[in-house]
């Protein structure tokens, strides 16, 4: 117990000793911090809050509205791949079409129902949270390397890493028929207007949580954006996604390195995620090593595929 206290006060000396160091260099480099701020809010503004919002607010209000209920029956069997209820469904179908962090925000909503249990809604966090294919197929395909083709293949590594990252965590159907539950859903009269106005309150404040993400993140990996390819890209990718867009090289190195760092999303939207996931009761775990997993299963993909689309 003394050996475990003794860690803990050591750990927050060490992260209190690293924050000062930051801190200091915020002081001493005030000017780029501002730069790099203002970058980061312009991109919030113009490309981050335009495609994500929208698509927080109506998956929201699908939710709330009775989604997952309705459209379980119709994916009951897809989902039978990854051991899991088809309530689970509208995580998958809106983290694929939504982005970062609308799947994992669904799931959230789903377990907060008790449509999922605890277990099933950690191992669907593993595959179900994704980049949005507007970044992928317009920004990076159309924007970086200059061909819508390159952008839809992206997506489509995207959607298939993160289903093999399913199947790699969908257990055993003796685990799950341990700890799931039979649960009975009863129809629920739901009013439009409250849940309207409830979803777009919630998705204000979560876009807010995830533009902050990005601005401060952005800032960090400013510096890595100075070191030569393909480190400087692939660090920054890993810290920050939204910041890979303009160090990417537009050849098949850096379809790669775009297709690896959407898999794995980010230091940044790890954060997002944990914040979303704050106070339900589920653990982070499975999805980081979920995300780790999509990450290289995205790279060789994209390194298999590279020949044929550049």
């Amino acid at each position: 117990m003394i050996r475990v206290m003794t860690m803990k006060k050591r750990w927050r000396t060490d992260a209190c000793l690293v924050l000062c160091g930051v801190l200091i260099w915020f002081l001493a480099d005030a000017g780029r911090i501002r730069a790099a701020a203002g970058e980061a809010l312009a991109l919030c503004a113009n490309s981050v809050i335009p495609a994500l919002f929208p698509f927080m607010a109506v998956s929201a209000l699908l939710i709330s509205m009775g989604f997952g209920e309705w459209i379980s029956p119709h994916f009951a069997g897809w989902m039978t791949l990854f051991n899991l209820p088809g309530t689970a469904s509208p995580a998958v179908l809106l983290g694929l079409i939504g982005g970062y962090p609308i799947g994992a925000r669904t799931a959230v909503g789903l377990y907060e129902k008790k449509l999922l249990t605890a277990g099933e809604a950690e191992r669907l966090l593993a595959f179900c949270n994704n980049s949005n294919p507007v970044f992928l197929i317009s920004v990076l395909g159309t924007g970086l390397f200059g061909s819508f083709r390159a952008g839809v293949w992206l997506w489509l590594i995207h959607i298939l890493s993160a289903l093999l990252t399913g199947l790699c965590f969908r257990g055993t159907t003796a685990e799950i028929c341990q700890i799931r539950p039979k649960i009975r859903f009863a129809p629920q009269e739901i009013s439009f207007a409250p849940a309207f106005v409830k979803a777009v309150q919630g998705s204000v404040s979560s876009m807010l949580s995830v533009c902050g993400f990005i601005v401060f993140f952005y800032i960090l990996a400013s510096p890595l954006a100075r070191l030569a390819a393909p480190a400087g890209p692939l660090l920054v990718g890993i810290v920050e996604l939204f910041s890979l867009t303009p160090l990417l090289p537009a050849n098949r190195l850096g379809f790669v390195i775009a297709a690896a760092c959407a898999g794995f999303g980010g230091i940044s939207i790890l954060c997002q995620t944990a914040s979303v996931l704050d106070g339900s009761g589920l653990r982070l775990r499975s999805y980081f090593w979920g995300k780790v997993l999509q990450g290289f299963f995205s790279a060789a993909l994209a390194a298999a595929a590279a020949f044929y689309v550049l």
